[in-house]
């Protein structure tokens, strides 16, 4: 059986070009993502951030740009320092008049150490959850 990436599709009442700009501008995305040092929307460009799990251990979380497609498509990698797996984050935008539909996939997560709950799909589910249908939609939204 082939496993079955994490997708969360949200739609916000924010246009196009202030969603992509909330998921690819550095000083944007430290207010509903992560607090990145650097980020540009480049294939190859590289970046990482902290991130602490369920019962505190921090992650750094090593990533790196595969494909941007201006205002539709932003995918990179996502690994962990010190720990087997490789995954992929795609974000999808779809113009929806004055609304963005945007759709979230996570591909690769049973790649990870199966041992440890922070890697389980449901804590993936349970983190994008927060973060694309409250988080990024509150950004973009206000």
């Amino acid at each position: 059986m082939k496993p079955e990436p994490f997708v969360i599709e949200r739609t916000y009442n924010a246009p196009i070009s202030k969603v992509w700009k909330a998921i690819t501008d550095k000083d944007d995305m430290k207010k509903w993502y992560f607090d990145l040092s650097d980020f540009k929307p480049e294939a190859g460009f590289e970046f990482q951030f902290k991130g602490s799990g369920s019962d505190g251990t921090e992650y750094l979380h090593l990533c790196k740009i595969t494909e941007v497609i201006p205002d539709k498509k932003l995918t990179y990698s996502w690994s962990y320092e010190g720990l087997q797996g490789k995954s992929y984050v795609t974000f999808e935008l779809f113009d929806e008049g004055v609304k963005t539909r945007v759709k979230l996939t996570h591909a690769g997560l049973e790649t990870f150490p199966e041992n440890k709950p922070d890697f389980a799909k449901e804590s993936f589910a349970q983190g994008w959850t927060e973060i694309i249908g409250k988080n990024l939609k509150e950004f973009v939204e206000k």
